[in-house]
C-alpha cells in the first residue's frame, strides 16, 4: 500500500512538472463520488438540489454553486440558476465569485505561514512591523453607559492604550480597530459616530495601495482597549500589510506563491484575468462606482483587501478547506503545521470577553479562534455540526463550514448585493447537507402485533424538533405549545434561561427581548434552577395569551419586564404532522425542512411495531417512538431512538 501511494505521488509530481499552470489535478476533490459510499442518502441530497432549483424558479436573481466533501472525497457539486440573470447565462461549477469576508480565513492562513517560519511573532506589537501604528490612543467612554464620549473625540482627547495591540489581536478581532460600517457594532449613535469617523478618514479606495490605507489608520483612535472587546474589524486588512512588510512581497504575490499555487487554487486572487471574465458571476442591481466599488474585480487591483477582496470558486475553496481539515496539508504539500491549524480553529476568547454587536460569544454558542468562528455549544450555534466545527461567510452571499468530527466540508456560493440579508440561504446550507447524512440502520424491526386503529388518535398532532434537521447538528428550540413566542433558542442555567436566538419578526423580538438576555421569571414566577423542559412548560400557552418575562440585561442595573401576546406558530422550524388516514398513522414534514424519510407535502404511512412504536417500511426505515408524560399522555416523539435520536415536543 505504501509503495502504491509512493507511485501515485510520483505521478502527481510529474503532472505538476509537465502540465502548464492551471491544469487540473486528478484527485478526489474533482470527481463526484458515490453518495452512499460517503455516508449520504442520494435521495435526501436530491432534496438540496430541488431546494436551490426552487429558489431560481421563484425568480431569485442569484444562481448558486454548492459543494460538499466528506473524508477528503467530493460528495456533491451542483450549479443551479444563472451566472448572469439578465443575460440568462447559466451558472457553472467553476463560476468565479467575490467571496467577501471569506478572504479573512485566507489572510489568517497566510499570516500563520510566517508565524510557523519564525518570521512573525503572534504576541509582538503590530507597531513592531508597522511603525505608523505606534502609540495609537483609545476613545474615552462614559463609565456608566460604556458609550464613547463624543465631546472628547471632537477635541481629540483620548486615553492611552493599556497595552499595544498585537498580531494575535488582529487575528481574533480584539485590536480595538473597527469597520467604517456600524453594522458590526453595538447599537447607539455614539458607537456609529466612531465608525463613520473611520469611513471618513480611512476609506477603502480601490485605486490606492494597502500601505496608504494602513498609514491613514495611524491618525485614528481605537474604539476599544486592545484585548478587552471582540468586535468584527479591519484587522485582516492590516495583516495584509504586515505580510507585505515581513515577506518583502506584495500581498497578492505572497498569496499566489505561498498558498494559491501550492494548493492548485487556479481561479483565486484579487481580480479576474481577461480570459476568465466569462466565468465571473454578475452582481444583481446597481453597484457603487470607482474608486469605492468593491464589486469591480475585472481589472488588476492595487488595494489588496485581506478582509474582503478575494475572488474564488467552490472547487478552489474546497481545496483550501480540505487542507485545513487535513491539519495543514493537501496532496503532499504542507502549508501549516498541524498544531497551528488546531490553534487557529480553537476558541481563543476568554469567557468574560465583551462581545460587541455580532453573532459571536456564549450567547450564540460560538467563539472565535485566529480567523475562524468556532462552535462551542453542543445545543445551539450558527455553525452546524459538532463542537469544534468552524466556519465563516461573506457579505456577497458565500458560506463555508468544516466539521472535523464528520470530516465534512460545506461550501455555498451565490452573488447578491453586498450586505444583503442572506440568512435564508445560509440556513439551507447549514441544514440540508446534515439532513442528507445516513443514519446507521438498526436491526430490522419485527412487529409484535396489529395496532388498534381507534387508539391511533392519541398520537395525532404537530411535533416540533427545533432547528435540528439531523441528530449530528443539534439546534435546540423552544417548543411553544399552541402559541409562539419567537424565542427560537434558549439555554437553561442556574440563574434562568439565557436567550440565544430570536425570530426577527417574532413577538418576543418585537416586544424588545434581545439575544443575550437572561430570563429569571415567567409570569411573576421564578424559573431559577428549572430544567429546560420545565421552563418550556412555563413558556407554553395558547395563541393570544399574554406572557410576562422578567429579564436581566447586560449593562443595565435593574431588571426589566417585557410582556407580549403569543402568536400562531409559524412553519419555519423542523416539524412533523401526524394524522390518521384510512385507519393508518401517517407522518408528514410540515416545518421549514424535510427530515429523514418524511418529506414536505408527501404523507408517509408508518407501520405498527409495538405500543407507541412505529417505523417506515421503505426508504431509510425511520423509526418513531412516541413518549408520554407522568400522567400517561403523549407529549413528544423520538426519531430513531438511540445514539442518533432526535427528540420533538408535541406542539398541539
Amino acid at each position: 500500500m505504501r509503495n502504491q501511494r509512493f507511485v501515485v505521488l510520483l505521478a502527481a509530481l510529474a503532472a505538476l512538472t509537465l502540465c502548464p499552470a492551471g491544469a487540473a489535478l486528478a484527485d478526489d476533490l474533482q470527481t463526484v463520488g458515490d453518495p452512499d459510499s460517503l455516508g449520504f442518502s442520494a435521495r435526501r441530497l436530491a432534496r438540496m438540489t430541488s431546494w436551490f432549483e426552487a429558489q431560481s424558479e421563484k425568480g431569485d436573481p442569484s444562481g448558486f454553486v454548492v459543494g460538499i466533501a466528506r473524508g477528503g472525497k467530493l460528495a456533491y457539486l451542483q450549479a443551479t440558476g444563472f451566472e448572469d440573470h439578465d443575460k440568462k447565462m447559466p451558472m457553472r461549477p467553476d463560476s468565479i465569485f467575490r467571496i467577501g469576508s471569506m478572504s479573512k480565513q485566507i489572510t489568517s492562513v497566510a499570516t500563520m505561514i510566517l508565524v510557523d517560519e519564525g518570521k512573525l511573532d503572534l504576541d509582538a506589537p503590530v507597531a513592531q512591523y508597522l511603525p505608523e501604528l505606534r502609540d495609537m490612543q483609545v476613545v474615552k467612554k462614559d463609565p456608566v453607559t460604556g458609550d464613547p464620549i463624543l465631546s472628547d473625540v471632537a477635541r481629540n482627547i483620548f486615553e492611552p492604550a493599556k497595552r499595544a495591540m498585537t498580531i494575535r489581536d488582529l487575528l481574533r478581532n480584539t485590536s480595538g480597530l473597527v469597520y467604517a460600517s456600524p453594522d458590526y457594532a453595538d447599537p447607539g449613535f455614539e458607537n456609529a459616530a466612531i465608525h463613520v469617523l473611520y469611513g471618513a478618514r480611512a476609506p477603502f479606495r480601490r485605486d490606492k495601495p494597502i500601505a496608504d490605507f494602513v498609514a491613514s489608520l495611524g491618525a485614528l483612535p481605537l474604539l476599544h482597549q486592545p484585548g478587552e472587546v471582540w468586535e468584527y474589524a479591519i484587522g485582516y486588512d492590516v495583516l495584509g500589510r504586515v505580510i507585505e512588510v515581513v515577506s518583502g512581497q506584495p500581498f497578492d504575490q505572497f498569496l499566489q506563491s505561498r498558498l494559491f499555487a501550492p494548493l492548485h487554487m487556479v481561479d483565486s486572487g484579487f481580480s479576474v484575468p481577461q480570459d476568465k471574465l466569462a466565468r465571473l458571476v454578475a452582481v444583481p442591481g446597481p453597484q457603487p462606482q470607482p474608486p469605492f466599488a468593491n464589486s469591480d474585480v475585472s481589472k488588476p487591483q492595487t488595494f489588496f483587501s485581506g478582509g474582503g477582496g478575494i475572488v474564488s470558486t467552490v472547487p478552489d475553496f474546497l481545496r483550501f478547506c480540505q487542507m485545513l481539515l487535513n491539519g495543514g496539508e493537501l496532496d503532499g504539500v504542507r502549508i501549516l503545521k498541524p498544531e497551528t491549524v488546531r490553534l487557529m480553529t480553537t476558541n481563543s476568547l476568554p469567557p468574560k470577553m465583551y462581545i460587541a454587536g455580532h453573532e459571536v460569544g456564549p450567547a450564540f454558542g460560538t467563539g472565535w479562534g485566529l480567523g475562524f468562528a468556532v462552535r462551542t455549544s453542543p445545543d445551539f450555534s450558527y455553525i452546524p455540526g459538532a463542537v469544534g466545527s468552524f466556519n465563516w461567510q461573506g457579505s456577497w452571499g458565500t458560506f463555508f463550514s468544516i466539521d472535523p468530527a464528520q470530516k465534512l466540508v460545506l461550501i455555498m456560493m451565490m452573488q447578491r448585493s453586498e450586505h444583503s440579508e442572506n440568512g435564508f440561504y445560509f440556513d439551507a446550507i447549514r441544514r440540508l447537507p446534515y439532513a442528507a447524512l445516513n443514519v446507521p440502520e438498526a436491526p430490522a424491526p419485527v412487529a409484535s402485533g396489529q395496532g388498534n386503529a381507534g387508539a391511533l388518535a392519541e398520537y395525532v398532532g404537530r411535533y416540533v424538533f427545533g432547528g435540528s434537521a439531523s441528530s449530528l447538528d443539534r439546534q435546540t428550540s423552544v417548543a411553544d405549545g399552541n402559541g409562539w413566542t419567537g424565542l427560537e433558542s434558549v439555554i437553561a442555567g442556574t440563574d434562568g434561561l439565557r436567550v440565544i436566538k430570536l425570530a426577527e419578526t417574532g413577538p418576543a423580538a418585537k416586544a424588545g427581548v434581545m439575544a443575550g438576555d437572561l430570563i429569571t421569571a415567567i409570569n411573576d414566577k421564578s424559573i431559577k434552577g428549572l430544567t429546560l423542559e420545565a421552563a418550556f412548560r412555563r413558556i407554553s400557552g395558547p395563541v393570544n395569551a399574554t406572557i410576562k418575562l422578567k429579564i436581566i440585561r447586560e449593562r443595565q442595573n435593574d431588571p426589566i419586564v417585557i410582556a407580549f401576546a403569543r402568536e400562531a406558530v409559524p412553519s419555519h422550524s423542523v416539524a412533523l404532522q401526524v394524522r390518521v388516514t384510512d385507519g393508518k398513522l401517517v407522518v408528514e414534514a410540515t416545518g421549514g425542512w424535510s427530515i429523514l424519510d418524511f418529506d414536505k407535502g408527501e404523507p408517509m404511512p408508518v407501520a405498527f411495531l409495538s405500543k407507541d412504536e412505529f417505523h417506515v417500511e421503505s426508504g431509510d426505515h425511520t423509526r418513531i417512538t412516541f413518549i408520554r408524560d407522568a400522567a400517561g399522555k403523549v407529549n413528544g416523539a423520538v426519531l430513531n431512538p438511540g445514539p442518533w435520536e432526535q427528540r420533538g415536543a408535541l406542539a398541539q
